[in-house]
């Protein structure tokens, strides 16, 4: 039985892929070291509560000593790094929060798992061999693009938030590791991840939010920024296959080929609720409002994710108008308990 310890699963994607991971793989167990920040509810798990191969850890990934009595205790042979503050409002509010957890964080995780996993550079001790890292980042280390175009792994890197610099800056720590001391690591790069266990402050959650509060739905500018949408469950089968078949050192981008601007989500999913929960009288759509813009607000995102297709037999299952009504479902049904 192989251990692998998983960061930050009681958030949005890590929720969603450890039941995934679970019922799929019978010879994983899995630790999760989490936080419990205000975007982890434990809430997420409850499905793996008492499961006999899973265990929490409430924890910070920055804790050196808790993570590497983790290590020790649980002898870890793998790490598929989740954890990350991820809210873009909340880093130009407090971005110092952003740089300790993305970089030091990930630093304290690759750092540990380098001293029980390897003699010296690039030597691994004998039965640690296969041992891999694998860290989750996302598509805004490439900055924006235009109107035309895609990210792809030679993209360069341009951050424009203190997020997705502090996960730019978390990717090159990565990077070092595998260049400088050989050790074994993939990093994974998604476009927008939506789907059911979002935290509220996300902008489809925010959208069904104020809907069925009755509530202003507030929209960015002038709504018209695109984002490639990628289901969560998706981006979970995505990171197995690549922590399981990517390439040593390789990054790996992982999209939904969904382009949908925001007003184009805000009228889908208002057009969803007047179907499965209609109004006393008129759409929900009334109630989109158009609000200052974000500062440093990226106008287009958009993946290709052609490398990981071909060279990984990764296909997205859903497009945006079939896992958009499962989620909203979701958020309906969590409603009414």
């Amino acid at each position: 039985m192989t251990t692998l310890l998983v960061t930050g699963c009681a958030g949005f994607i890590g929720s969603n892929f450890v039941p995934y991971f679970l019922e799929k793989y019978p010879e994983y167990n899995l630790v999760n070291l989490d936080l419990l920040t205000y975007a982890g509810n434990p809430d997420n798990l409850k499905e793996v509560e008492g499961h006999e191969r899973y265990t929490f850890i409430e924890g910070d990934i920055c804790d050196r000593e808790l993570v590497g009595r983790i290590f020790e205790d649980f002898d870890i042979r793998g790490v598929i790094h989740f954890a990350a503050e991820s809210h873009v409002d909340n880093s130009i509010a407090n971005p110092g929060v952003f740089i300790e957890t993305n970089v030091n964080g990930t630093f304290t995780l690759l750092d540990v798992a380098y001293k029980k996993w390897m003699q010296k550079p690039f030597v691994y001790k004998a039965s640690y061999e296969a041992c891999r890292f694998h860290h989750i980042s996302t598509d805004e280390v490439y900055g924006t693009l235009g109107e035309t175009g895609f990210f792809t792994e030679e993209t360069p890197y341009a951050p424009n938030s203190p997020y997705s610099a502090s996960k730019a800056g978390s990717d090159m720590v990565v990077r070092s590791y595998h260049h400088t001391y050989g050790m074994n690591t993939v990093i994974t790069n998604c476009s927008n991840n939506y789907g059911p266990k979002q935290h509220d402050e996300k902008l489809i959650p925010t959208i069904i939010r104020k809907a069925l509060a009755g509530e202003a739905i507030p929209i960015y500018g002038d709504g018209k920024n695109i984002r490639d949408w990628l289901y969560v469950l998706d981006h979970c089968k995505g990171i197995d296959l690549a922590y399981h078949k990517g390439k040593n050192g390789e990054v790996y981008n992982i999209g939904g080929r969904n382009e949908r601007t925001n007003n184009y989500i805000a009228d889908k999913v208002c057009e969803i609720l007047d179907a499965l929960r209609p109004k006393a009288q008129g759409s929900y759509k009334a109630q989109i409002r158009y609000v200052e813009d974000r500062a440093g607000h990226d106008r287009r995102y958009a993946i290709d994710a052609t490398k990981i297709e071909t060279e990984l037999g990764w296909k997205a299952d859903e497009n945006f108008e079939s896992g958009i009504v499962k989620t909203v479902e979701w958020y309906l049904r969590r409603e009414s308990r």
